[in-house]
């Protein structure tokens, strides 16, 4: 029997839409046994990324449809077959069975293949078709973005790693070798180290993305973040949140600098974390210091690299070079990442570092990219420095009824009290230091934390003006264990 199309047109484009951009529906009978049936659909100019949601009916009866997709000149692009009901497609990413491929305006196809259809039997079929006009993480339809897990809570993560899609390399089988280092190992290692997401950063490249969407599925624990590291002459960023094509190359002889890179950016609504900014930039490590701190527009970056890897007691630390962005009247997030490039390694001997070290433990409305991105731009983040599975640092603050968390502002007129509450868990024995404007106070008296899990209220009287306050903990020997970020006195909002 022919196969009967019906397309509903509803609206396109619109980030976090439901609603599919048409479906189709048809019809196969016995007569389609052991045939293949085209399903011509329009992709509209502008489209970045296609996803099918496909289902059907008649299974009770043994019926089987199966599903690829053909291109606009009746090229295959895909064949999942039944074992797939969603499937998607960019330039960047795929769903396994297909692969990533240019989104060509015109028609395409559904390719539907019907191994076994009773003489007697009638199944229909549904497929719902996302078109999305950008490479960014918002404009993926719902179905792509279920939350690996629901409810607000702390969530530990890695948001700097290496792979073989660029230099991170690991033992080959037979340990002989050192060889580019499959994604797996670095998803496998952040498992063990009881990560709740784990973000793959190489440098100026994307292709990681379509490793990562085949192994999404399997670490359902784990989310996977597909980011990059801008990697220049002039300085190290990592982008999140789009897929999108990003020219790296800044520097001399008409190229643009960051201020105009960052400005380029800024419209794919991603978030911009500067990386590991005072690290010596030299042959060594080419650009690896943020070395145009006084010429970058820092109102367009939202996160700074606090701490990499083992560096936040040594000169190398970022921790000076954020706090002076704060003192400056901005709120940028301090964040950590390990800058792993060997997902095999296990301790940090010889000036390297593993998955976990540092976690950025981010506050955030559940276990999702999109989630995750809206907390560090928030703020609500610390710093776990060592990467232990279980520490906990929270402080809330509240005056005249208002009330924040890490990363909120809080207005507080002339001579108002403002409360602090902090909470520290397994951390027994180590010290807590109040930092007012990115120095230390005495807000605290008994400094020390005789428990594992510390509650503490302490008082500060406001004099009206923009102040930012944070909290420190560092174990009995003075390291540096837990970074909060700030509270932000009569700021605004944002």
């Amino acid at each position: 029997m022919r196969v009967v199309s019906v397309i509903f047109f509803l609206l396109t484009g619109c980030a976090y839409a439901d609603a599919p951009s048409l479906v189709l529906r048809g019809s196969l009978t016995g007569a389609d046994h052991q045939s293949y049936r085209s399903v011509p659909f329009v992709v509209p100019s502008g489209t970045e990324r296609i996803t099918i949601a496909f289902a059907y009916s008649g299974k009770e009866e043994h019926s089987v449809i199966d599903l690829g997709v053909l291109g606009p000149s009746g090229e295959l692009r895909g064949w999942s077959g039944g074992n797939k009901s969603v499937v998607t497609l960019s330039s960047v990413d795929a769903t396994p069975s297909y692969s990533p491929t240019a989104i060509i305006a015109g028609k395409w196809a559904l390719l539907l293949g019907v191994p076994n259809m009773r003489a007697h039997a009638t199944a229909s079929y549904t497929a719902n078709i996302y078109f999305s006009k950008s490479l960014a993480v918002a404009d993926e339809p719902a179905i792509l973005r279920s939350p690996l897990r629901s409810g607000t809570g702390w969530f530990r993560g890695d948001l700097h790693s290496h792979t073989a899609h660029s230099d991170g390399s690991c033992a080959s089988r037979s340990g002989k070798l050192q060889v580019p280092c499959p994604v797996f190992l670095t998803a496998q290692a952040a498992v063990a180290r009881g990560l709740d997401f784990t973000a793959i950063t190489d440098h100026n490249a994307v292709s990681q993305a379509n490793a990562i969407r085949e192994l999404q599925p399997y670490f359902d624990r784990l989310l996977l973040i597909p980011g990059r590291e801008l990697t220049t002459f002039f300085g190290h960023a990592n982008f999140f949140g789009s897929l999108a094509p990003i020219d790296f190359r800044i520097g001399r002889g008409g190229l643009p600098d960051w201020n105009a890179q960052l400005a380029a950016i800024a419209p794919l609504h991603g978030l911009i974390s500067i990386n590991h900014p005072v690290r010596p930039s030299g042959e060594l490590c080419m650009g690896c210091g943020w070395d145009t701190d006084t010429d970058t527009d820092m109102r367009r970056v939202q996160a700074i690299e606090a701490v990499n890897g083992a560096d936040a007691d040594t000169p190398y630390s970022g921790i000076p070079f954020w706090q002076n962005q704060l003192n400056h009247g901005l709120r940028i997030s301090a964040v950590g990442g390990s800058d792993n490039h060997h997902a095999d390694q296990t301790d940090t001997g010889a000036g390297g570092s593993v998955i976990g070290r540092p976690t950025t433990v981010v506050y955030a409305a559940e276990l999702s990219q999109l989630a995750i991105l809206d907390a560090i731009r928030a703020g609500h983040v610390f710093i776990d420095v060592t990467g232990s599975p279980d520490r906990l640092l929270e402080m809330t603050a509240q005056a005249d009824g208002a009330q924040a968390m890490m990363g909120d502002a809080l207005p507080a007129p002339a001579d108002a009290t403002v409360n602090f509450k902090l909470h520290v868990t397994h951390a027994r024995g180590g010290n807590i230091q109040v930092l007012q404007d990115g120095k230390a106070t005495n807000m605290v008296k008994n400094t020390q934390i005789g428990n594992d899990d510390l509650h503490l209220d302490f008082d500060w009287i406001s004099d009206g003006k923009p102040h930012w306050i944070r909290v420190d903990v560092r174990d009995a020997g003075g390291s540096l264990i837990l970074l909060g970020n700030p509270i932000y006195i009569n700021h605004s909002a944002a």
